[in-house]
């Protein structure tokens, strides 16, 4: 039997693939997940621990004496209260996860102002949940592709039920000797 892979990378039987995509997924957590998406802004984002070190790189002397560098981590138990169960899994598959610490962290220092580099944390958390939404929850199939995928269904069903009549109807010939 021919199998396709599911968003997860696990195998799949042939007749999931005649499905909208989106029938794969709990419906609840979808929903779920959608509603979230409309009601979620940067503000609803826990303040997170942030620490202040030297930064590196460019700004001669100024870099030297002060701490701008601002390294910002939040806890990935208090993300998941805020988001919904179909994003949990992608915080600790993030680029930003801290295993040690079981937490996200963030560090900036683009700006010579701590609260600058400290926003800029905020904001590229914000940007990586939006991106873990974008990749974790599809996008409500047309109506129009879910005909397409009902016809796709039962045109295999048919092609399948037809292939084991001709194989049943063959076996039978043989049995009763059909062959003089």
């Amino acid at each position: 039997m021919k199998s396709s892979v599911n968003v997860a990378g696990q195998p799949q039987p042939r007749s999931i693939r005649h499905q909208a995509f989106d029938d794969a997924f709990d419906a609840d957590e979808l929903d779920e997940a959608r509603r979230w998406r409309q009601s979620f802004q940067p503000s609803s984002i826990p303040k997170g621990q942030t620490v202040f070190s030297r930064s590196s790189g460019p700004g001669g002397q100024h870099v030297n004496k002060t701490e701008t560098k601002a390294i910002t981590s939040w806890p990935v138990s208090q993300l998941m209260s805020i988001l919904p169960k179909m994003l949990h899994t992608g915080l600790r598959e993030s680029r930003y996860y801290a295993e040690r610490n079981d937490c996200i962290s963030l560090q900036a220092q683009t700006s010579r102002s701590r609260t600058a580099n400290a926003d800029e944390n905020h904001q590229k958390l914000f940007e990586e949940i939006q991106r873990l939404y974008e990749e974790r929850v599809p996008s409500e199939t047309s109506p129009e592709k879910r005909q397409k995928y009902a016809q796709l269904k039962k045109s295999s069903t048919e092609a399948r039920l037809k292939g084991k009549k001709l194989q049943s109807s063959k076996k039978s010939t043989r049995r009763s000797g059909g062959y003089e």
